[in-house]
């Protein structure tokens, strides 16, 4: 029987799981600014709803926060 000690290879190295890390928490980071705005009663409009974080701010967010996944995914390590 051969013993064969080879330690597991990842797809990524760790670099590209720390930046993914990121992305993943600026996405929920933008879906976080989305929340609230919303009325109790639903025969009173709410503007709130309507704010810059809500309608600017957080898409954006949300769009660099893929960004930033794409770019660890994509990022190619430099092996040795």
């Amino acid at each position: 029987m051969e013993n064969n000690n080879q330690k597991p290879e990842f797809l990524f190295d760790k670099i590209n799981y720390q930046i993914l890390l990121i992305g993943i928490v600026v996405i929920a980071l933008g879906f976080i600014l989305m929340a609230g705005g919303g009325s109790d009663d639903p025969n009173v409009f709410n503007e709130e709803i309507f704010n810059f974080r809500r309608i600017r701010l957080a898409p954006t967010t949300v769009l660099i926060g893929f960004g930033i996944t794409i770019y660890a995914i994509l990022k190619n390590p430099k092996k040795a």
